[in-house]
């Protein structure tokens, strides 16, 4: 297998012998790493770019489950014979793989190993917590506007794979999206700076 250079965040999480194992990808937006039903193979880590996880709704659109610009995607594919979901690359993406076979053994055989990959999942679990305590906030101004709170740096959020992209992230349509982000411009409740939503107040 092809070797390569981990980030730093990986490289500290994984056992050394693993590092070897581990393959890199490059997938172009609009690209699948894995569809519903299949079996999962792979452990897949997001480096750059953005994938989502998306499963149909009742009427046929689109929800997306978690979203991912760096870190890891499929967790839950470990412990699991087929995928439940969607993994779709929304924007261009460099993504290592880890063979899910040598992380289950690694898991089982080192402790220590064990024990960073339960912090790691802790920090997943308080990140999709925020994303549920949004998912129920009723308006969407409410709704984007949590998101540029949690979600982004000093204020600001950046979109990186569209509005449509975003409202799918939100719960909402786009038409409600477009229209919510026009009135809180034109109330200054926020400015948009080509891929970037600012609160006015920070």
């Amino acid at each position: 297998m092809k070797s390569i250079l981990l980030p730093p965040s990986l490289t500290t999480l994984l056992p050394e012998q693993m590092h070897p194992l581990c393959e890199g990808a490059y997938y172009k937006k609009h690209q699948r790493l894995f569809l519903t039903g299949e079996r999962p193979r792979w452990m897949f880590f997001v480096v750059s770019g953005e994938v989502t996880l998306e499963r149909l709704s009742q009427h046929g659109d689109p929800v997306v489950l978690q979203r991912t610009r760096y870190g890891f995607v499929s967790e839950a594919s470990l412990q699991s014979p087929k995928y439940h979901c969607d993994g779709r690359v929304v924007a261009n993406s460099e993504i290592i793989q880890i063979p899910l076979s040598a992380l289950a053994d690694a898991l089982n055989s080192d402790s220590a190993f064990a024990a960073r990959w339960i912090r790691m999942l802790n920090q997943e679990v308080k990140r999709l917590r925020l994303q549920c305590e949004r998912l129920s906030m009723k308006s969407v101004k409410d709704r984007v506007l949590h998101l540029i709170d949690t979600e982004g740096k000093n204020g600001q959020y950046q979109v990186t794979s569209g509005l449509k992209s975003l409202a799918g992230e939100l719960g909402v349509t786009h038409e409600a999206l477009y229209r919510t982000l026009a009135l809180l411009e034109k109330n200054k409740t926020i400015r948009r700076v080509e891929a970037l939503l600012v609160l006015t107040h920070k």
